[in-house]
């Protein structure tokens, strides 16, 4: 069985986009939590979650906030787990803030950073079941065999164009 994942989100209206990541990882098969958490409104609250979740048995935290997206980079400074940071947007710049915020980690504390939005909440389902599937050899092969259903849609859709 992998590790479990924490998914957060700056705020309740972000669930529907933060959705994506919980359904690519109940297609793998990986248990996961997703709660509501903001360094800026409950950095407390943010805090304690970050420092707990490796003792709660979480593995991997995705972390999605849009405008000044400090999220990802709070849980970063609190835990020594890997953090997948994934921009919103929602604000003015339409998630361009989010994107730098969330990249632009000091040396020694890293975000991985996926896409903006929908994708990028996808994305930070597979990147976790693929950090996952480095212990679970089983978890690897439904990686593998997600790519080939990948590759075998494009090859259909190429032999439909031609």
């Amino acid at each position: 069985m992998p590790g479990k994942v924490l998914i957060l989100m700056g705020s309740a209206n972000d669930a529907d986009t933060m959705r994506g990541a919980a359904d690519v990882l109940e297609k793998y098969g990986i248990p996961y939590e997703m709660t509501v958490a903001s360094a800026h409104r409950a950095p407390e609250r943010t805090r304690l979650l970050a420092q707990n979740a490796e003792r709660e048995g979480f593995s991997v935290v995705i972390a999605g906030a849009g405008a000044a997206a400090h999220l990802a980079g709070l849980v970063a400074a609190e835990s020594v787990l890997p953090v997948i940071g994934v921009p919103l947007s929602g604000s003015a710049l339409y998630g361009f803030d989010a994107l730098l915020s969330t990249v632009q980690m000091p040396a020694g504390i890293p975000v991985a950073t996926v896409a903006i939005g929908k994708a990028g909440a996808q994305n930070a389902g597979h990147l976790a079941a693929q950090i996952l599937s480095v212990a679970v050899p089983e978890l690897r092969e439904k990686v593998r065999a997600h790519r080939k259903t990948l590759a075998d849609a494009l090859e259909e859709a190429a032999k439909k164009l031609s």
